[in-house]
């Protein structure tokens, strides 16, 4: 049973991409900062699941040692990660010249460290894993369209989601001799809880399942395509 490690597992897109390996048989270890939400959705899963496989704890991966810890845990209880998820994530808004003192090195902590730490971790057992159906693993980084284009309050959130990108396209490149995939996902705005309350039609922005059903795609297809970005946005375009 293929094994899949998801941060920022609790809600929004994490939870979405949870929701759809759950579907299909695989063992889940889910993480995400806040335990009481992270419980919740383990037993709305277990729920509509009730043959699933499933782990999960709560780790702060603003900090490197959290992420390293998941890690750890993941490997204490797993010898084999198929598939990992680099989904924690955190958005604050702000202009460069004017936002708070220490949004940049908190943003770069939790959108570029959870991942840079966790894949870092957990990477030399995979690439000590035997090849299985002609791979070693798949990595998805979640970045966003603000890796991709500047626009006013991304300030320190749209450096970090940049950074992100850089990345992916650096461990793309050292791991293409490894048997692992690394995916780099471009969303545009998706209805998660942060758009709760806004007078935004929801058929404006894009919903959380069409971007786990792009990533469950990415990771069947056959050993020799590698799908490198993911760039999807609302029909209308960004908002």
């Amino acid at each position: 049973m293929p094994s899949i490690v998801i941060t920022g597992a609790s809600r929004g897109l994490g939870k979405a991409i949870a929701e759809l390996f759950a579907k299909y048989q695989n063992r889940l270890f889910l993480s995400a900062k806040n335990n009481e939400s992270l419980d919740r959705t383990v037993k709305d899963l277990i729920s509509r699941y009730p043959e699933l496989e499933i782990s999960s704890k709560a780790f702060d991966l603003g900090k490197s040692e959290g992420a390293r810890a998941l890690g750890d845990w993941v490997l204490e209880h797993e010898s084999r990660v198929d598939v990992l998820v680099n989904n924690a994530g955190s958005f604050i808004p702000g202009n460069i010249l004017d936002e708070a003192e220490g949004n940049l090195e908190t943003l770069l902590q939790v959108n570029l460290g959870s991942a840079y730490h966790l894949s870092r971790k957990l990477l030399p057992a995979m690439m000590a894993q035997p090849i299985v159906k002609g791979t070693r693993g798949h990595i998805f980084n979640i970045c966003s369209i603000a890796s991709l284009q500047a626009y006013p309050q991304g300030g320190s959130y749209s450096i970090s989601k940049f950074a992100l990108a850089g990345f992916s396209k650096n461990l793309r490149e050292e791991l293409k001799q490894s048997a692992i995939k690394v995916t780099a996902v471009y969303p545009g705005a998706i209805f998660t809880d942060s758009w709760a309350g806004t007078v935004v039609d929801e058929s404006r922005i894009l919903e959380a399942a069409d971007i786990a059903a792009m990533i469950y795609a990415a990771c069947n297809l056959s050993p020799q395509a590698a799908v490198e970005e993911i760039l999807i946005r609302p029909q209308l375009g960004d908002l």
